[in-house]
């Protein structure tokens, strides 16, 4: 490999980082972000190397050694960062490292033989199934302020109103995350037979059921929506996505956040009232009501069965409970 001065913004040049990374958005359809995460990690990955050894120079890949992997570990930790933050990036780290493998620029991997360090996963936030009925049978139960000055600002507050309400369906009905909301299109809902078909993390396709309160919430706004844009006389420009906004783009991520977050103010005090929290919701009220694991996996999009093992701590309340009043010698 050639040698270069320092690691500048010829970096990803010459340690094939751009190469990778556009391996990872076009053939493991990662999102954006992701991609953005992976760079960054494996960027500060090789400065840390280049100081430690003079910063004369960038570090070939392939002469990276078990030690200099266990000081970039300990560059971290002081860095106050946490074990889960530290394993992300090791990930990362090891992701490229099996793309220059695969590709022949090295010969061995000395990241992949690095133990990735143990963190506690920590129960998520979510909605008791009393405080889910609040939402959704009191707060969303018709729509709010649609008694505006103008006949236009009364469309627009119905419109707004069916839209919020069928997002918040989807997060709690379908246990979606909020990527698959936003670039969700007309296609993969089918009404009709009530299902869809979602693409998730890795461009992985999986079938959900819509349950009747979801294909209710859809119909309404699909007509409400259909109607809003007729009197506004304009068109969708992207007709293709299911959820737009009031100017007919397709919604963002920071929206969904705004919204969830107004709606579950008026029933909880978690800490984060984010479409996560309805997510969660959705696979502890399953398990809670006797789901197997792998089914609630399969409906989340989880790549293994250990993801989805987290949610076994937040209902285990629910088991105890179930065993003291079932079991005679309990």
């Amino acid at each position: 490999m050639k040698e270069i001065q320092g690691p500048s913004e010829t970096l990803s040049e010459y340690y094939a980082l751009g190469e990778f990374v556009e391996y990872m958005r076009a053939q493991r359809k990662y999102s954006e972000h992701t991609c953005k995460a992976y760079s960054k990690d494996i960027t500060q990955f090789y400065e840390f190397l280049s100081l430690q050894h003079g910063g004369e120079k960038a570090v070939d890949p392939g002469l990276v050694t078990r030690i200099d992997m266990r000081l970039f570990l300990g560059f971290l930790l002081k860095k106050g960062l946490q074990p889960k933050s530290i394993a992300r990036k090791l990930a990362s780290v090891k992701s490229f490292y099996n793309y220059l493998l695969e590709t022949g620029r090295i010969k061995v991997s000395v990241p992949a033989q690095v133990v990735t360090p143990r963190f506690s996963k920590t129960v998520p936030g979510f909605l008791n199934e009393e405080q889910t009925e609040t939402l959704f049978d009191h707060i969303l139960a018709a729509p709010q302020h649609l008694s505006g000055s103008s006949k236009n600002t009364r469309y627009e507050d119905e419109f707004t109103y069916s839209r919020d309400r069928a997002i918040l369906e989807l997060l709690y009905g379908c246990g979606l995350r909020i990527s698959e909301v936003v670039h969700l299109e007309r296609e993969q809902v089918n009404i009709e037979q009530g299902f869809m078909k979602i693409n998730g993390k890795g461009n992985k396709q999986r079938v959900l059921p819509l349950g009747s309160y979801a294909v209710e919430a859809l119909k309404n706004y699909f007509e409400v929506k259909r109607n809003f844009f007729r009197m506004k006389k304009g068109e969708v420009s992207a007709a293709a996505y299911v959820f737009v906004t009031k100017k007919g783009i397709g919604i963002y991520p920071v929206l969904v956040q705004r919204l969830t977050k107004k709606y579950l103010s008026a029933v909880t005090e978690l800490k984060y009232k984010n479409p996560h929290a309805l997510r969660h919701s959705f696979a502890t009220h399953m398990l809670n009501n006797g789901a197997d694991l792998k089914s609630v996996s399969e409906m989340l999009g989880h790549a293994n069965l250990t993801t989805t093992e987290i949610y076994t701590h937040v209902t285990f309340g629910r088991v105890r409970e179930v065993y003291d009043k079932a079991h005679p010698r309990a």
